[in-house]
């Protein structure tokens, strides 16, 4: 079985095709999704998601991207997260790719988010870009080791995963380790502890080869294994294995399919 660590299943793309959606996560034998808040405002799509289908589970949390925006506090994400079905806080993080002036409120927002996540005891799925040395000192002032967590459509050096795993983080690739010209990433693929391994399609972003410029969804995060297994020369099998076991390892509070 193989399971998709970080997917959005609420946005248009998707939502659309949900019954098609599914079937091919079935057909691929991608048992397990997350489904991943982005906003406060659209949590309730997220949340809908999970309770209507067993083998979806969700997150809590505003993505650092979106400026204009419910602003959630510590209290607010303890509350929505204290629901079965939601399995982890997130996704929170910096991004200086997009918030060019590296805003005081996107750190003051991670800063609630890792708070959130030690109170809940669920662990935080973590989105950094251009502002990876940021994001390791935050994690650290904020003790989010305590909490645990992935660094998602994880780009960065080896340095910078080598600092989350330090802390105790997961590391998950998504689609764009199988592109051609993601050669550094690739090696960082290559080393990074096998029971610290997560795939992840982030969908609808992202589609691996051969879907590259399609929509992505659930059902193609085989594609990810398929390369980490080539890349590492191991199994199939092994990634699959590994990294399901690591999903609800991590995400303690998502009931693996019988």
């Amino acid at each position: 079985m193989y399971v998709d660590s970080h997917c959005h299943l609420d946005f248009p793309d998707l939502a659309a095709r949900e019954d098609e959606v599914l079937a091919t996560m079935a057909a691929n034998d991608v048992g397990t999704a997350l489904c991943i808040s982005v906003k406060l405002e659209d949590f309730p799509r997220v949340l809908s998601l999970a309770e209507r289908h067993p083998q979806l589970w969700a997150s809590v949390g505003v993505h650092p991207d979106n400026a204009d925006c419910d602003e959630p506090d510590v209290a607010r994400l303890v509350a929505l997260a204290d629901h079965p079905k939601v399995v982890a806080i997130g996704e929170t993080g910096l991004d200086y790719y997009w918030q060019k002036d590296a805003p005081e409120w996107q750190r003051a927002r991670f800063r609630t988010h890792i708070r959130a996540a030690r109170e809940t005891g669920k662990p935080l799925i973590i989105h950094t870009r251009s502002a990876a040395d940021d994001t390791l000192r935050l994690m650290r002032e904020e003790k989010a080791g305590e909490a645990g967590g992935v660094m998602h459509c994880f780009t960065e050096s080896w340095d910078v995963a080598a600092g989350a795993l330090e802390l105790g983080f997961y590391i998950s690739f998504s689609g764009i380790v199988t592109f051609r010209n993601a050669k550094d990433l690739k090696e960082v693929a290559r080393r990074v502890p096998l029971d610290r391994l997560l795939i992840e399609t982030d969908s609808p972003y992202l589609a691996p080869v051969p879907h590259r410029g399609k929509t992505n969804e659930p059902g193609w995060v085989v594609h990810v294994a398929e390369e980490l297994a080539r890349l590492r020369d191991e199994p199939l099998e092994t990634i699959a294995a590994a990294t399901t076991d690591n999903f609800f390892r991590l995400f303690s509070h998502a009931q693996r399919p019988a």
